[in-house]
């Protein structure tokens, strides 16, 4: 029997604007992070990978696949399974979907086969990071290629894996995702999962 959910708390939206705003802060600061670094160095370091990998160290800096380790070992894994299938399905020459417009047939079974490989190699090792099969796309559809994009692609990474640990740390990232239980409690008239049970390493 599904559990009747309880009252919502009265100040449940003030509650959510607050860990907005935190969230935009925390999340802000990173990417400008990367977009400082990035044009001090004159490299393309501000990829579309950039953004969820930033978004799961503030949002959920408590999960398991917010964890450092989990975070280096997929987007590790999503880089080598992206180069893997441009070399084996001949694209090492092939123009990006970038200029072209559209993915040939032969890029679009490349990225289903990398981000395929990356999520299922990721769950046989059990380091889970969901934004590494947006690493795999990247490299499979030619958007990272090897030289200065892939390079650019992997500092940015390593800039907000390297600040990831951090994120956890910082009170208004506790306090956000404290808030965040409790509402998940009234929404649901039982007790929010204790995310604290797993550490940011």
């Amino acid at each position: 029997m599904t559990p009747t959910a309880g009252p919502a708390s009265p100040h449940g939206g003030e509650v959510r604007a607050e860990i907005a705003l935190r969230y935009l802060l925390l999340t802000a600061t990173v990417v400008g992070v990367v977009g400082v670094a990035g044009h001090w160095l004159a490299w393309p370091l501000i990829t579309s990978t950039v953004g969820p990998t930033a978004y799961m160290f503030v949002a959920h800096p408590e999960t398991e696949a917010s964890r450092f380790k989990n975070a280096v070992i997929g987007h590790t894994v999503a880089v080598g399974t992206g180069l893997a299938a441009v070399a084996v399905f001949g694209l090492v020459q092939h123009p990006s979907v970038s200029a072209t417009g559209a993915p040939s047939f032969t890029q679009a079974a490349a990225a289903a086969v990398a981000a395929g490989v990356t999520v299922a190699v990721l769950e046989v090792v059990g380091c889970h990071h969901a934004p590494a099969a947006a690493t795999a796309l990247l490299i499979a559809t030619g958007l990272a290629k090897a030289g200065a994009p892939l390079i650019g692609l992997v500092l940015g990474l390593a800039i907000v894996i390297a600040l990831g640990p951090l994120i956890g740390r910082v009170p208004l990232a506790r306090r956000a995702s404290t808030a965040e239980q409790t509402i998940t409690g009234e929404l649901t008239g039982r007790p929010a999962p204790n995310r604290n049970a797993t550490t940011n390493t």
